[in-house]
């Protein structure tokens, strides 16, 4: 009797447990843990640390239970890279840096960065990149020879081949992606989305093998506006952001949301706050009800699914990447914080 009674008890407090509401957040707590003269627009959380990589050849390292900061520099000959791209596998450390030649390096032998693909030629220019798994991954840079530069690796990112353009949509004149955050590109298993900066979202359901695209009501407006990042919490549900960083006081056509994994996308709050941002995240864990978009206009919040918005900070960041459901780090002109939402 006594063993059923526990038992009861215990699965009651479960239900409790699960029926606990989960607060919207109100504040944010931003603590500074790296300054230095570098613009920062690519992080990446790894196994108890963030990586991140930037401009002026500066990249490191940020160990999540102390916050300590170790940094180095990686030159191509004279040249010092900006990086404004990176990811990670289960065993390696990639960035990839914009503009001609595009460098994009890997963990290698001794803590040294290897060199493993380079593209040099007029238009060369990357903006993103992130990994199916540990054997697969794809970066994304503007377009070259008539259609979207796209490459892909199949061997842990020791060697990277461009996809044809043969086997790309047919790609737009100008068509490229915003290097602002490195979220151009969004994951879900095998199913991939790229935005692109005419107001296109590529697809694809075999991890890049066959594409196709879908339209997103966010362009248009001029070649400096349109979309800047996407996040999917799952295979259905995501959400782009951007606006047009010349003018970021304009809140039209710059938030859209899709329910079915970016065949149709409808825009929300627009001609409402926020403006400009340059990178969204869905909060983890909040069942993709909760969002948090970044720029150096500001930290702003949607418990909603992005319908409706409140402004938290005014702190400029240009990207974000959560740890759990309330600590983040965000990066951006000269710094790295920790940012604590409650």
């Amino acid at each position: 009797m006594k063993k059923v009674v526990f038992v009861l008890c215990a699965l009651a407090l479960f239900a409790c447990e699960d029926k606990k509401e989960v607060k919207s957040f109100s504040a944010v707590t931003v603590k500074d843990i790296y300054t230095e003269k570098v613009s920062i627009r690519a992080i990446d959380v790894l196994d108890g640390s963030l990586g991140f990589a930037g401009s002026n050849g500066i990249f490191g390292s940020v160990d999540l239970k102390t916050d300590k900061v170790l940094t180095n520099i990686q030159k191509y000959d004279t040249i010092l890279p900006e990086f404004r791209a990176t990811a990670h596998t289960a065993t390696d450390f990639f960035m990839l840096s914009v503009t001609n030649p595009a460098l994009l390096y890997k963990t290698g032998e001794n803590g040294q960065m290897e060199l493993v693909y380079t593209e040099k030629g007029d238009g060369v220019f990357y903006d993103a990149i992130k990994f199916w798994n540990n054997l697969e991954g794809i970066a994304v840079g503007d377009s070259v020879d008539g259609c979207l530069s796209v490459i892909i690796t199949r061997d842990a990112g020791a060697t990277w081949n461009k996809v044809a353009c043969t086997s790309l949509p047919e790609g737009i004149a100008g068509e490229g992606a915003f290097a602002a955050s490195n979220t151009n590109i969004a994951i879900v298993g095998n199913k991939t989305w790229i935005a692109s900066t005419k107001g296109r979202m590529y697809f694809s359901d075999d991890k890049g093998a066959n594409w196709q695209t879908y339209t997103v009501p966010m362009d248009g407006l001029g070649e400096t506006h349109g979309i800047f990042s996407i996040d999917f919490y799952d295979e259905n549900l995501g959400f782009a952001i951007g606006g047009d960083f010349t003018k970021p006081e304009k809140n039209i056509r710059n938030k859209a949301i899709t329910l079915d994994g970016g065949k149709t996308w409808n825009l929300v709050a627009d001609g409402k706050e926020p403006d400009y941002k340059s990178c969204v995240q869905f909060v983890p864990g909040r069942k993709g009800n909760e969002l948090v978009a970044v720029g150096f206009t500001g930290i702003s919040y949607s418990k909603d699914k992005g319908q409706t918005w409140k402004e938290l900070s005014s702190e400029s960041f240009y990207t974000i990447r959560f740890v759990n459901d309330t600590i983040a780090y965000a990066a951006g002109k000269d710094r790295i914080a920790k940012l604590v939402f409650n």
